[in-house]
């Protein structure tokens, strides 16, 4: 009697083991990142992007800047790009000359080579997303996904880029959520 015991206790627990398996890919982390920005572990704040140049969007801005005299939409539309190294000389060429860092800036252009400047936001690579669509064909402003960039000297991801944050922007905006509008069924 003890052995069928100790036999259905076993049993119980490996059912409860192997009904949560399902349940625990959902909480595993992905593997691919989500973003250059990771929480800082004793605060859980989101730590700024190193860039290998500092660059202050507050400050250029505050000079009249838009987000799309910076970054382009080119086609077919799914990314806003980096400026051309050209695109900031035109400026720099007169413009602080003298800081070291515009001059590492003018070395990259001189040499016809981009700045590595690290990504802050990131969807999977199985995402199909669009910034044109967005952008261009919704009017959805930059700062709804990309927070108030206007107002940092230096930029960490502030909002999720997750299917549940997109979900739920597409719902609140009455836009459909159809699996094949950001995943290709195959």
């Amino acid at each position: 009697m003890q052995e069928r015991s100790r036999v259905r206790l076993w049993l119980g627990r490996a059912g409860c083991a192997l009904a949560a398996v399902p349940l625990a890919c959902f909480a595993v982390p992905p593997a691919y990142p989500q973003s250059a920005s990771s929480p800082d572990v004793a605060s859980g704040q989101p730590v700024p992007v190193e860039q290998p140049l500092p660059y202050s969007h507050k400050t250029h801005v505050a000079l009249g800047l838009q987000c799309r005299d910076c970054h382009a939409i080119g086609d077919p539309g799914f990314l806003a790009g980096y400026p051309a190294e050209a695109t900031c000389m035109a400026c720099h060429s007169v413009i602080k000359t003298d800081s070291p860092h515009i001059q590492e800036l003018a070395r990259f252009s001189s040499e016809g080579s981009p700045v590595p400047w690290k990504r802050v936001y990131r969807v999977p690579d199985f995402v199909w997303f669009s910034h044109a669509s967005h952008v261009v064909d919704a009017s959805v402003e930059c700062e709804t996904c990309h927070g108030p960039v206007a107002e940092r000297e230096v930029l960490f991801q502030e909002k999720p880029t997750t299917m549940a944050a997109c979900m739920a922007c597409h719902a609140l905006n009455n836009a459909p959520n159809d699996c094949d509008l950001c995943h290709d069924p195959g």
